[in-house]
């Protein structure tokens, strides 16, 4: 297969720039349109930030044999799990899945009132304020467009793994 044009070090690097700069810009449509991101967002801006956080880690490990499969595992599952969580919001989003209006809790006050764990299952589940469409570009919504991230970091996991980038 054709050699890859960036170094193992500089590829992880920048994705690790991609899936944080995915977050900033999360973070900058919040305060500039003043959206209150629901618990779905929240857990795909974490998502995002691990899937970043293990590109980081893996940029400054020697990429062995072994090394690279376990990074091709880790890094795809971290990346389908994204989709998982992105898929589910633009289902809740499009009606496809019901969620009741009362189970709409602010995030603060779950983490304030409820034990951690059941805060975080909370937090997984998803709330009403998943299903409304506060924001969208090119007619695609805050999830589709974090679903396209994901794909993408699959598909460069992927591509990583398979053009053997040393």
């Amino acid at each position: 297969m054709k050699k890859f044009f960036l170094s193992h070090k500089q590829a992880h690097l920048f994705a690790f720039f991609a899936a944080y700069f995915l977050v900033a810009l999360a973070l900058i449509i919040q305060k500039k349109f003043n959206l209150e991101p629901c618990p779905l967002c929240i857990t795909q801006r974490i998502i995002f930030m691990v899937l970043g956080l293990f590109f980081l880690i893996n940029a400054f490990i020697k990429p062995t044999y072994l090394m690279r499969r376990l990074t091709l595992v880790v890094l795809s599952i971290t990346s389908i799990i994204g989709m998982v969580f992105s898929f589910k919001h633009i289902l809740i989003q499009s009606k496809a899945i019901d969620v009741p209006n009362e189970c709409g809790v602010d995030l603060n006050y779950m983490f304030e009132n409820f034990p951690f764990s059941k805060a975080l299952n909370l937090l997984f589940k998803g709330t009403g304020d998943c299903s409304h469409i506060d924001w969208s570009l090119l007619g695609l919504t805050i999830p589709q467009w974090a679903l396209i991230g994901f794909i993408s970091f699959f598909v460069y996991t992927v591509l990583l793994f398979r053009m053997n980038v040393k």
